[in-house]
């Protein structure tokens, strides 16, 4: 992607994806926090995000391993929750963690590099930009039910995130 347009544009808007379950975590008060809601727990949907855009922004899903004290018991087929429950503190290093390298996988993208096919084991490989686009939309789908967690359970939530405020600068 020789033009710097796209991928500031992208980063934009994943950026804002980002931002917007960084502010549900931050609003989330800690008597929703480990709370069962449904068939989930408030922090267990925050790991579930920030746990595969971590992963999809890995170069390759074969050899993904996350930062301690996070697993890889998130891709059990079975659905096996974590040992314990993770702090609001941990998500939010790790959201910082995921999202730095959100922000240098798409500051060095190239053409080559989005064409090129990114695997993992249990899904068919697709294009490396097609990867980043879905963990975009993947994050705009649990912020929103975070948000509506939030305003069920508290009758508030945050408002809307437009574009990430840190421009990618990569002209």
């Amino acid at each position: 992607m020789s033009d710097t347009f796209w991928r500031d544009t992208i980063w934009s808007q994943f950026g804002a994806s980002i931002d917007t379950i960084e502010r549900a975590i931050e609003m989330c008060p800690p008597k929703v926090w480990g709370d069962a809601i449904g068939p989930y727990e408030f922090w267990y949907l925050v790991y579930h995000t920030i746990f595969w855009l971590d992963c999809r922004m890995h170069p390759n899903g074969d050899d993904f391993v996350p930062p301690p004290p996070f697993t890889l018991g998130e891709m059990d087929p079975a659905g096996v929750y974590p040992d314990r429950v993770y702090t609001k503190e941990e998500m939010l290093g790790y959201l910082r963690v995921a999202r730095a390298k959100a922000r240098a996988v798409l500051a060095a993208l190239t053409e080559e590099e989005a064409r090129r096919p990114w695997a993992n084991p249990w899904t068919p490989p697709m294009p490396r930009l097609e990867w980043i686009l879905q963990s975009m939309r993947h994050n705009q789908h649990h912020g929103a039910q975070l948000n509506l967690l939030l305003r069920q359970r508290i009758d508030d939530a945050p408002r809307w995130v437009g574009r990430a405020p840190d421009p990618l600068e990569t002209s």
